[in-house]
């Protein structure tokens, strides 16, 4: 027997046939006869039969073969999928080339599993990844090459995803944070304001703009003093001028909308969303302009006052803070007073004596669960009594969970509901900075000496969070 494969043409249409034939003598003549048409097999199939009717031993698969290692491939399939899905090649560069692949590999490799980048040339070792993307090999220089000319493309990647996600009228929401840096030779890393509370390391400011969704569109990187409002004129610039938004609303956080801020964002024709601080509240309920009974039932009162003219006030109150802050209250009140009571009776006995001495005990009684300002104490030598300030904590308690909205924009834009949920849409880049800080994407602690590294670093966690945002 043998597998012979024969051709037939009809017409202008060829046919091609594979046939199992055997050849027999028959009144001494060679005959052939067709067994069986294997036409509709695979050729694999094919191949094995040959195979057999050779004589060959076949086994298993399995058999023949003893699989020493195999790379993980599934969480990089994944990556791989969402990235060519969103063209975050062609959003790099429109030219494939060698350091495009490298750049869209330690993307890929930071939402899979961050690491430094020695830790992902080891890590490109054990995943399908690296040779999926051909950048199996590479070295540390070579993604420090590649984190340069990610940077140097960084405003075009930017102006691309803006052209994506924002538009003329779109809110955009924009916010601040810092991560602690490790050593002392980058220009960047500076004493600040540590949110890491991370106190005396250096640190950098980084600002993130993202669309109402979420996504990230854009970051900034700053010295590690920098105050926070001082980052949004930049950003500002940013979005008329670069990402050519004739009318944006830009939410951002309390402490960014300064009176200069203001007036920037009046003469850019900007809208903003903001809120206001505590002593500005208060000052609010002072001048009884804050009228708590105005409240509906979704907890919201839209007022106006004198210091912010042409302005609109939203105030909010959320009952389940508000009851918490009250409860809260309530125990550090009841605590620091059993100190206090216990100093009271030490005096009482005679075993604590003179002013000095009395107040010496008092002031880290007052001091321990800080709600020193809501007691009025007297001290002598031979006495010492306190007492609750009730009518200021009264007025304190009467602002628990209440927070006030501040913008400029017309209610025929957005009305008192969206202005709320627009506000609370800046939890999108908080939740970013904790994916940033966290095991998602590891932005710190930062290492890179230049300060251009620690901006490609930066802005390449930034594209590693954009991957997940839209694998979530």
């Amino acid at each position: 027997m043998h597998v012979v494969t024969t051709r037939r043409r009809v017409g202008e249409r060829e046919y091609t046939s594979t046939l199992l034939r055997r050849s027999y003598r028959e009144d001494g003549k060679v005959k052939k006869e067709t067994l069986a048409n294997l036409s509709r097999l695979p050729p694999e199939a094919i191949e094995a039969v040959r195979a057999a009717l050779r004589g060959d031993v076949l086994v298993p698969a399995e058999s023949a073969f003893a699989i020493e290692r195999s790379l993980p491939a599934g969480h990089a399939q994944a990556a791989l999928v969402m990235a060519r899905r969103l063209e975050l090649g062609r959003l790099l560069d429109r030219s494939a080339s060698r350091q495009r692949d490298l750049a869209l590999a330690m993307i890929c490799q930071r939402a899979i599993a961050p690491a430094s980048k020695l830790g992902t040339v080891r890590a490109f070792g054990r995943s399908t990844l690296a040779e999926e993307l051909g950048v199996a090999g590479v070295d540390e220089d070579d993604l420090y090459a590649a984190m340069d000319w990610l940077l140097e493309r960084q405003e075009r990647i930017e102006d691309r995803l803006a052209r994506r996600h924002l538009s003329d009228g779109e809110l955009v929401l924009y916010d601040v944070s810092s991560s602690y840096f490790e050593g002392r030779s980058c220009e960047l890393a500076k004493l600040g304001y540590s949110r890491d509370q991370k106190r005396g390391s250096l640190q950098i400011i980084y600002g993130l703009l993202c669309d109402k969704p979420g996504r990230p569109v854009a970051v900034e990187v700053f010295s590690g003093e920098r105050h926070d409002d001082k980052t949004l004129p930049s950003q500002i610039e940013k979005l008329k001028r670069r990402f050519g938004l004739s009318r944006i609303v830009v939410v951002s956080d309390r402490g960014m909308v300064t009176k200069a801020n203001i007036e920037l964002l009046q003469a850019a024709d900007v809208g903003w969303i903001t809120a206001l601080k505590a002593p500005q509240i208060q000052k609010l309920a002072r001048q009884d302009e804050l009228q708590l009974s105005l409240f509906d039932q979704t907890n919201l009162a839209e007022i106006s006052a004198e210091d912010y003219p042409g302005e609109r006030l939203i105030v909010c109150r959320n009952p389940l803070i508000a009851a918490e802050r009250a409860r809260k209250r309530s125990e550090l009140l009841e605590a620091t007073e059993r100190g206090l009571a216990e100093i009271a009776q030490r005096v009482q006995r005679g075993t604590l004596t003179g002013a000095d001495q009395i107040g010496l005990a008092v002031g880290p009684a007052l001091k321990r669960y800080k709600v020193k300002k809501h007691f009025a104490v007297q001290i002598t030598d031979t006495t010492f009594t306190y007492e609750r300030k009730s009518e200021q904590i009264n007025a304190e308690a009467a602002l628990d969970g209440i927070y006030v909205l501040r913008t400029n924009v017309g209610d025929g834009e957005l009305s008192t509901g969206e202005v709320v949920r627009s506000y609370k849409g800046l939890e999108q880049v908080e939740r970013a900075f904790r994916s940033f800080k966290g095991p998602d994407l590891e932005i710190r602690p930062i290492h890179h000496r230049l300060e251009n590294r620690v901006r490609a670093h930066v802005f390449l966690c930034m594209l590693a969070y954009y991957l997940t945002w839209h694998l979530r």
